[in-house]
This record gives C-alpha cells, sequence and structure tokens, in this order.
C-alpha cells in the first residue's frame, strides 16, 4: 500500500505538501497541486481516515436518528444524508426510535461522544427536558420544525404554509368539504400542518369542522384506509382529503376506490412527502414535494459547522418545496 513518502517522491515534493493536498488546505502551489493528484492516482493512495480523525480528534462518525425507516420518506432521507455525509468523509450510524418518547430518550442517551462527532435528529415525541439525556458536548441538528424552545441548529420546510398551499389547490377545485387525516396528539409536524389547514379553510370562509379531521396515531397505509373509511361514512363525507403523509393517502385511494368513488371526481386527494409510490400509484398521488436533497445537505452542512465551532449561534435553515400536482386531483401523469 502506497504512503505519503511514497506519494512524496513521486511528485518531487515533500511529505508535508501531500499532507497538505490530501487534507485539502489551500495554501499548495498550482503546479505541486497538479503534480501531487496526479502521483496520488498513479500510486493509487489512499487516506487513512481512522488515523486522521483520531489526530482531528473526532470519531468520523455521525448519528442520524429517524422515527421509521420503512416510512419511505425517512428511507430516502437516510440514503440522501448518507450522501451528504460521504462528502465530509463521515460515516454515519442511523438509529430508528418509531417515533415514540421512549424511543427517542433512550437512543440520545446511548449516543456519546466516543461514538460519534454529532447527531441529526428527526424528533416526533421529545420534549425540551429530554434533550438533556444526549451527552454534553455532543453538537446536535433538529430536522423539522417541533415545538421545543432551545437553542439549536434546524433545518424544515415550512409545513403550515406547505399544507395551506395544498388545501387551497383544493379550494380552487371547487371542493368544500375537505377532510384531513392526519391529526396526532404529540407530533409537532402534525400540529403545524393542521394549522396550515384550517387557516386555509378559515381563509375561505367555511366553517372548521371537527367530523371531517381524521386522527392517525401511526403515518402507514392501513391508518390512511380505515380514517378514509370512517370519513365515508358521515351524513356528509368529504369532497376532499388532504392526508399529512404520502401513506396515508395511499391508503385513503384504495378505500375511495372500494366504496366504488373515483378519485379525483367525487373525491380529490392530496399527500405529503412526494415518495415514488405516490407517481405510480393509479391514479397518481398529488403531493406536497419537500426538497429532501436540500433538508439532508444542509442538515450535515451545519453539523460540521458546529463540530468545528462549538459557541456559533444557532441557526435555523429553512428549505424550499412545492406542490407536485397529478392525477388525483385531475392533473396528468407521472
Amino acid at each position: 500500500m502506497a504512503t505519503l513518502k511514497d506519494v512524496a517522491a513521486l511528485a518531487g515534493v515533500s511529505v508535508k505538501t501531500v499532507s497538505n493536498v490530501v487534507n485539502g488546505h489551500a495554501f499548495v502551489r498550482g503546479d505541486n497541486r497538479r503534480r501531487v493528484e496526479e502521483a496520488l492516482l498513479a500510486t493509487g493512495y489512499r487516506p487513512n481516515l481512522g488515523a486522521r480523525n483520531l489526530r482531528r480528534g473526532r470519531t468520523g462518525f455521525l448519528g442520524l436518528v429517524l422515527p421509521e425507516l420503512g416510512i419511505p420518506y425517512f428511507g430516502e432521507l437516510a440514503g440522501l444524508v448518507l450522501r451528504a455525509a460521504q462528502s465530509h468523509e463521515w460515516n454515519v450510524l442511523i438509529e430508528q426510535t418509531l417515533g415514540t418518547r421512549e424511543g427517542e430518550r433512550a437512543t440520545l442517551a446511548s449516543l456519546g461522544t466516543h461514538l460519534i462527532d454529532g447527531a441529526i435528529v428527526s424528533p416526533e415525541a421529545l420534549l425540551e427536558g429530554d434533550f438533556a439525556e444526549l451527552a454534553p458536548g455532543i453538537p446536535v441538528v433538529v430536522l423539522g420544525e417541533h415545538s421545543v424552545d432551545l437553542p439549536i441548529d434546524r433545518v424544515g420546510i415550512d409545513n403550515v404554509r406547505a399544507a395551506r398551499e395544498a388545501v387551497r389547490h383544493l379550494l380552487s377545485l371547487g371542493r368544500t368539504r375537505i377532510a384531513a387525516i392526519g391529526a396526532h396528539p404529540h407530533r409537532g409536524t402534525a400540529a403545524q400542518r393542521l394549522e396550515g389547514y384550517r387557516s386555509a379553510l378559515a381563509a375561505a370562509g367555511l366553517p372548521p369542522r371537527d367530523d371531517l379531521v381524521a386522527t392517525a396515531l401511526n403515518y402507514h397505509r392501513r391508518d390512511g384506509a380505515a380514517a378514509m373509511a370512517a370519513l365515508l361514512a358521515l351524513p356528509e363525507p368529504p369532497d376532499a382529503v388532504f392526508c399529512f403523509n404520502d401513506l396515508l393517502a395511499v391508503g385513503a385511494l384504495r378505500t375511495v376506490a372500494e366504496h366504488g368513488l373515483r378519485v379525483p371526481e367525487d373525491v380529490a386527494v392530496v399527500g405529503f412527502d412526494n415518495n415514488e409510490e405516490g407517481s405510480y400509484s393509479r391514479p397518481s398521488l398529488t403531493t406536497v414535494a419537500p426538497d429532501k436533497a436540500a433538508i439532508a445537505g444542509a442538515a450535515v452542512d451545519l453539523l460540521l459547522r458546529r463540530v468545528e465551532t462549538a459557541d456559533l449561534p444557532p441557526e435555523q435553515v429553512q428549505t424550499p418545496f412545492r406542490l407536485e400536482v397529478r392525477e388525483s386531483t385531475g392533473g396528468s401523469g407521472g
């Protein structure tokens, strides 16, 4: 295996110059950098990341704490975080909490500076005091909008505005009995999406109907199907439904079809997350599409910033989203 000394001899430069190039330092003359890069390719040199991290006082790992990898949004997000972390020579330890406060607290308590340099956490049930479970000195970036009022780095979309735009789209179709599936007693994002849903109806002059708001303790297909069945059993069933994730929406689509109704003619359906499944459902699913790559990249960048400079003020990054209009509200497929 080639060493720094081998690369330096081939390039005709000092070992220090090779080290500066390998470690990404800017103060290397252009001709020297070119010769070193050519020598690195010729020798097949690979840096010893473990030794480098020891010198930096780092583990080379970051923690990624997610509710459920079986939910496509989180699975896709995990892959994007892995890709972003690799660009900074970080490995990723992924933990699944199942979205319970007990699971989230236990996971935070298990993470220590001997394991990770920092953590990206997508909480659903944590309270402010629970963050004290994390070992001192571990930087944290929180994904999503949550009610915890802590000086901490955060990345997410504007869930209230996104939900409002989704419901405005349904209103623009002339729908007046618009239901919501996904209310939850503990999830902060659910509260914000419910707020956006209600504010859009209020702006349109439609009185709130509690019977059109369906709770979902889990965000799986079966929960959406069951909630849709209860809504269709109402004396005045909905003519449209806004679901707080795409799996709920796919379940709702199934129930509507089983009741002999048509989408979107009888019931228009909108989801949230832009999972691949929705673009292949029949009909294809209109959905709120967060920029998941931007979320992952911003979270990793914020964590790196916090690892390198611990006393910076906390930062909140709001990433973009769009409404992807497809067949379930009268748009085109795909």
